[in-house]
């Protein structure tokens, strides 16, 4: 690729000069003076700018929603951390919701409407099996075996928490190997495609066809650009669409597709935990997790069918809110909690976003990290560590036992919990330190854990409840937090959904702090909301109409220089004239509210008329009041890339306006651009994984 630089000229008075990647140098004598100060422009080369046109903001009615595929059927698929699972509608009956079949395997007491997310490669790294299928060969392999298969489990989290996320980013599997994590969740989406088509095949009569179906993927509302970014990449190496057919593929967030099928909600699908009415016949008086109970052993009961009506009406629930209303949705997960601040807005009863999404890794893995704790407190750090390399399928096994257990925790619950250790745990710790388990239990200061002679470990449920607390604080913190600002501090409903909602201490904290201020509401079938949910928005992804950026973008830029204004080691000289470089050009700023059709548009012009590529920097921010790119907090997030190549025709002309336009109201950031000369569409890539 050439590179030469971008610039552009401009006799308006507009306060934000635009700058790009550009690959010319500049000379020592262009340069102004400068102490130890290091401009990151100039480190990467970059020089800048200027604005064709002014900053602005346009609202394209026609463009809030992208020409329309006519697809046959929409299959979403919730790839959660702990569990996953596909549902679908036929465009033609968009009222019933179809559930995957069940799957093979499956614990008892645990419902198995979607499978763990597990997934197992041979020694050879090719793919296995998925879910409870590769849980159960894995437990079945001889330990000596086991070693060389790769095993992974709950490997979602990495997206969240690595900061340098590329396509490049391994994971470790349970036997210590690394693999590519995109090879990963391609596989994983891969599987999900296959069982979704077979069953549709089926269902059909005739092979189905992928290009018949729209799919939906979830994903946390708290996830930056890169893991959306990578998601979708995986679903392209899966087959599920193409990066020339990508409305094919709708990214959606979690908390969004919980609100879109609260919506619906109606009176016999609900619980209400708080203690402003009575429902069901369920008063506060009566213990939090008994209507639950009755409502899950109702799921239960009618889980022989998979298809769930959606009335095309608004829920009861529904029917009270008012123009304006505002509701808050926790999303309650194994790896994240997101929290999302709806209002209504009538008389369709579309969405808008009043409050950036927020939230953390608060899910259920943290109590899986407490137990993890606790056995290292009574066996020691070096044994566990050592017994999770050396037996991963028992340590697998063991994790299994204590997650039946989880499940059964209660706020009044009296009788003990007991988990099994398996046989190589015990005979392993033997071997490791001398002595046996029940002597480790003795010796240590654990005073609410026994040892039971059917080779258990006896929890008290108040050991239990405390394995729950420090993740339960940190959800009731976050919402405590949340409901101080002036657009939280009158919402009507509180919505508790995924799958972390199941617990009753997770519910009885959220009532006793919150069921004062709001009403508490938990849909019946809660693992499921979000699945069905996601179906639904990809049925009508336009029903969320205003959403808040989550951070500031916008990209550096060149500003006139101002004696006074602008500090002295920002100053460049170039062709005489006076620059400041590394002004912020902001695009977007942190929590601003974005319509659906709303769309920023820039104006580029190249260097010299034949040059083919622009690349642009991309900068973000968490705060709003950004100078500089050099400013702390300010990151290099992305590239935008326009590639002029089949835009000119034969004349070229002397000065070339390249209008681009972002769209930062959708659940990915978009861009399109047409060159103004010739009319026709420049190819567009915004790229926050390869930058």
């Amino acid at each position: 690729m050439e590179s030469v630089g971008v610039y552009g000229f401009c006799g308006c008075k507009a306060k934000n000069k635009l700058k790009c990647d550009s690959k010319w140098e500049i000379s020592a004598a262009e340069t102004a003076p400068t102490s130890a100060y290091s401009s990151p422009a100039r480190s990467l080369g970059d020089t800048g700018i200027t604005p064709l046109s002014p900053s602005h903001i346009v609202n394209d009615a026609n463009s809030n929603v992208s020409e329309q595929q006519t697809f046959l059927v929409v299959v979403a698929v919730d790839f959660g951390t702990t569990s996953s699972g596909y549902a679908y509608s036929f465009t033609k009956e968009p009222e019933c919701i179809h559930v995957m079949r069940r799957w093979e395997g499956g614990d008892p007491g645990v419902s198995n409407q979607k499978t763990p997310t597990t997934i197992l490669l041979t020694p050879e790294r090719k793919f296995h099996s998925f879910g409870y299928a590769a849980r159960d060969f894995y437990h079945d392999l001889d330990p000596n075996e086991a070693k060389q298969w790769l095993y992974l489990e709950k490997f979602k989290m990495k997206l969240h928490t690595t900061g340098d996320l590329t396509m490049d980013t391994d994971l470790t599997a349970a036997n210590g190997k690394k693999v590519k994590a995109l090879e990963i969740f391609a596989y994983a989406l891969q599987y999900f495609k296959e069982q979704a088509l077979k069953e549709l095949s089926d269902q059909a009569g005739s092979e189905f066809e992928n290009s018949d179906v729209r799919w939906v993927i979830t994903v946390p509302a708290i996830w930056k650009q890169p893991a959306k970014q990578f998601m979708r990449q995986a679903a392209y190496q899966a087959g599920l669409a193409s990066p020339e057919n990508s409305e094919q593929l709708i990214i959606a967030l979690e908390p969004e597709a919980a609100s879109i099928y609260c919506r619906k909600l109606r009176l016999h699908q609900m619980i209400e935990l708080s203690s402003k009415a009575v429902v069901n016949g369920y008063s506060a008086s009566d213990t939090v997790g008994a209507g639950f109970a009755q409502a899950k052993e109702h799921v239960r009961r009618n889980r022989q069918s998979r298809t769930f009506l959606v009335e095309n009406v608004i829920g009861e629930i529904w029917s009270e809110l008012e123009e304006g209303d505002k509701y808050v949705v926790v999303d309650s997960g194994g790896g994240t909690v997101d929290l999302t601040v709806h209002q209504i807005r009538l008389p369709e009863g579309h969405l808008k976003e009043l409050y950036k999404a927020t939230g953390g890794p608060y899910g259920s893995l943290g109590v899986d990290y407490e137990f993890e704790k606790l056995l290292c407190k009574i066996f020691g750090e070096d044994f566990i560590e050592q017994f999770k390399i050396k037996r991963p399928a028992a340590w697998v096994d063991l994790m299994i036992a204590f997650e039946s257990r989880k499940r059964a925790a209660a706020p009044d619950r009296t009788n003990p919990l007991n988990i099994t250790l398996p046989f190589s745990f015990i005979d392993y710790y033997k071997k490791f330190r001398g002595h046996s388990v029940e002597h480790a239990l003795r010796k240590s200061n654990v005073d609410f854990v026994k040892w039971s002679s059917q080779g258990m470990l006896r929890m008290s449920p108040d050991a239990m409840n405390a394995l729950f607390k420090p993740t339960i604080d940190s959800i009731i913190e976050h919402l405590r937090d949340l409901f101080q600002k002036p657009e939280v501090s009158t919402v009507k409903f509180l919505f508790l959904v995924g799958g972390f909602a199941e617990a009753p201490l997770l519910q009885q904290a959220v009532h006793t702090a919150f069921g004062d201020k709001c009403r508490i509401i938990i849909p019946q079938d809660v693992g499921l909301t979000i699945l069905k949910g996601a179906v639904l928005f990809g049925l009508d992804p336009a029903v969320i109409k205003v959403r808040r950026s989550p951070l500031t973008y916008g990209v550096g830029v060149l500003n006139r220089y101002v004696e006074g204004k602008h500090p002295p080691e920002k100053l460049l000289v170039k062709d005489g004239t006076r620059w400041c470089t590394d002004v912020f050009d902001k695009f977007i700023s942190a929590d601003q509210s974005v319509a659906l059709g709303e769309l920023v548009k820039r104006s580029y012009t190249p260097a010299k008329p034949s040059q083919l590529v622009i690349v642009i920097n991309i900068y973000s921010s968490e705060h709003d009041n950004v100078s500089f790119i050099t400013d702390p907090g300010v990151k290099k997030c992305g590239t935008l890339r326009l590639d002029l190549t089949g835009t000119s025709g034969t004349a070229v002309p002397a000065r070339r306006e390249i209008q681009t336009l972002m769209q930062f109201g959708d659940t990915e950031i978009k861009a399109t651009a047409v060159d103004i000369a010739t009319s026709k569409s420049v190819k567009v890539g915004i790229d926050f994984l390869n930058y």
